[in-house]
């Protein structure tokens, strides 16, 4: 009785720390109290980069915070992804991520530096970058539908180029030849500079190119574009049928680009960014510079785009094992 009389002022003392010390939602009410930093795992001016920018010129407004984007380039985005997993979870830190870093790096390479599925938490899917389906003027062929019934015909004989094995061009390529069971030849670039002029001067007959100077030269008539990976037509081309409406169902290919956080960030912190980063990217003025470069808008909820990083993985995880694809 004496010993638990004498632990009365020690457990008081507890008992008054515990009811200080704020709870998530009490760090969520106060949250930003400083600015944010969004990491972009690539060098300034890709579609990465163009999100952030574009994100973070407006978020202000409606968190009352500076937000300031962090280039931190390196192994194809592995060393971004790196640093903002092994942040901490507190909402100021806050990665662009793609499809590359969390639905198919984990299967070409044995070992990340990361774990995709365990180290982000989604907040929400913000661009979604579709290819066009582009041939050179001399295939004989205007649309899917005739690409592919000449492909088998001539099989192995039409190529296309990509910006190099395991990218999202290449793997673009390797699904339609899949889905559609044709052989068409890889050519792999280093980058996507060389494609785009190579197609034009015939070197190659094809290519899946989210490049916005391929989609004008296909206006300008000087490549063919026959279709565009994307569910729905692009606004930006919008007299240009999916793949999936001619003929091949349910065929998807975007290069997305969405925002996470590290695990275990409070969801009260992951409801508030999810609602801010959604009104951003809705706005009108984003949406016409979105689809001025060819993309669409997503902004979904952060279960939403959790159930769509999962749906990426399983589909890509079969065709890089079909194909047994490695890079390290």
């Amino acid at each position: 009785m004496t010993k638990m009389i004498r632990n009365v002022p020690l457990l008081l003392g507890m008992g008054a720390l515990l009811c200080l010390a704020p709870g998530n939602g009490a760090l969520a009410q106060s949250y930003p109290a400083k600015p944010i930093r969004i990491v972009v795992a690539f060098a300034p001016g890709g579609p990465s980069d163009f999100a952030a920018r574009v994100i973070s010129q407006r978020l202000p407004k409606l968190l009352g915070q500076q937000v300031v984007v962090d280039n931190r380039a390196g192994a194809g985005g592995l060393v971004g992804a790196e640093h903002v997993a092994k942040s901490q979870p507190d909402g100021y830190t806050l990665l662009i991520a793609n499809v590359g870093m969390l639905s198919v790096a984990r299967y070409l390479y044995s070992k990340l530096p990361y774990d995709p599925a365990r180290d982000f938490a989604p907040i929400t899917n913000l661009i979604g970058g579709p290819s066009w389906l582009i041939v050179h003027p001399s295939v004989p062929v205007h649309s899917a539908k005739e690409l592919i019934a000449l492909a088998k015909a001539r099989p192995g004989q039409l190529t296309y180029g990509s910006a190099g094995v395991g990218q999202v061009s290449h793997l673009n390529g390797e699904l339609f030849k899949i889905r559609a069971g044709v052989d068409i030849g890889h050519v792999p670039y280093k980058g996507t500079g060389q494609i785009t002029p190579d197609l034009i001067g015939g070197q190659i007959s094809m290519s899946f190119s989210t490049d916005i100077q391929s989609l004008l030269l296909g206006k300008a008539g000087k490549l063919r574009m026959l279709a565009v990976t994307s569910l729905k037509r692009s606004p930006a081309a919008p007299e240009v049928p999916t793949v999936d409406e001619s003929g091949l169902k349910g065929f998807e290919v975007l290069n997305w680009n969405g925002i996470v956080a590290p695990a275990g960030t409070p969801r009260e912190i992951i409801a508030r960014l999810n609602r801010d980063f959604v009104t951003v990217i809705q706005l009108p003025e984003v949406k016409q510079l979105v689809g001025a470069q060819g993309n669409i808008v997503i902004g979904d909820t952060s279960e939403e785009f959790g159930a769509y990083i999962r749906a990426e993985s399983d589909k890509w995880s079969k065709v890089i094992k079909q194909l047994g694809i490695k890079l390290d």
